[in-house]
């Protein structure tokens, strides 16, 4: 089965050996119907087992499975009326970078997220979801006029990290990067953010200074890919497996660390598995997010970003 994951292969077996009796019973004589249903709820207890128990690095894999959906996946089963805007004023358009205005739930909002590939050619045309400067630039563009207008900010956060290239970095990565956090954690208006699939780096964090943070289940938040982390210290990037386990990089690591707001449930197997489902769960979480800032001014909602991000990596000396 094309896109299988290692720790799935036993579910996908059996889930094809259930559809071979389904069609073998439909057009035989015999009665299967016991035998479909015993292994139907054989695979029940097989995917809670497999599904209710996986690892930092299977949640990392699933977080990068390619049919996991986007930004531009999500955008039209939650919001209304979305005008997608271009450029950043100064350089170009990053296609890596999705932003522009909608509606949800009659609230006129503004949207930016990261986005993938579908394909090899989306791929190249998106930079594989790695912004390059210009990208972060058009960002803080919308922002800041979702600021003057007072719309509430939605980001997708969903890359492996900013683009590293030497072009990026001729015309400003670091400061374009630096510029979003600074911009970002003065701005009056609540800020959501969503990690959807898997959040690296700087690239990740320019659009993860919020008011609230939450991310899917199979989502990951990390400084670095667990590939780089076990090429770095253990001069072995095939120690992925092992640095994934130590990096604290899951949903439930971060909520438990403080650094996120909630954990978003997704689909038995993963996201991609009904994407519409999965938008309602999201769509619920945004709702109940910005009724909860609805009362806050602006001075109020730069504060209370401002003490979120002052207590995240607090130690005490022993």
């Amino acid at each position: 089965m094309a896109n299988e994951l290692e720790f799935e292969k036993p579910i996908l077996e059996l889930q094809t050996k259930i559809a071979d009796l389904k069609e073998y019973n439909e057009k035989s004589d015999v009665d299967l119907t016991k035998e479909i249903v015993k292994l139907e709820i054989r695979l029940g207890k097989l995917e809670d087992a497999i599904y209710g128990n996986m690892s930092a690095w299977d949640k990392f894999q699933v977080a990068r499975h390619p049919e996991r959906p986007t930004t531009l996946d999500y955008i039209p089963l939650i919001f209304d009326q979305f005008m997608e805007l271009h450029g950043d004023r100064y350089f170009g358009d990053d296609a890596a970078i999705v932003a522009g205005i909608a509606t949800f739930h009659g609230t006129p909002v503004t949207v930016i997220g990261h986005q993938r590939g579908k394909d090899t050619k989306d791929n190249l045309h998106r930079n594989f979801g790695m912004p390059h400067p210009e990208g972060f630039r058009k960002a803080l563009r919308l922002m800041k006029q979702a600021n003057k207008f007072g719309r509430p900010i939605i980001c997708f956060i969903d890359t492996k990290g900013a683009y590293p290239g030497r072009a990026a970095e001729e015309r400003g990565q670091s400061e374009a990067i630096a510029r979003n956090l600074y911009e970002m954690s003065d701005m009056t208006v609540p800020i959501i953010s969503v990690v959807i699939g898997e959040g690296g780096s700087g690239g990740a964090l320019a659009l993860g200074v919020g008011n609230q943070i939450y991310m899917l289940e199979n989502a990951v938040y990390s400084v670095i890919s667990p590939e780089g982390a076990a090429a770095i210290l253990w001069k072995d990037a095939s120690l992925a497996k092992q640095a994934a386990e130590s990096m604290k990089i899951t949903a439930a690591d971060l909520f438990d660390l403080g650094i996120t707001d909630g954990i978003i449930p997704e689909i038995r197997g993963g996201a991609h598995r009904n994407v519409e489902e999965q938008a309602a769960l999201i769509s619920t979480v945004i709702r109940k997010g910005l009724n909860a800032m609805s009362a806050l001014s602006g001075e109020q909602l730069a504060n209370q970003r401002y003490e979120k991000f002052k207590k995240i990596g607090v130690y005490e000396e022993l």
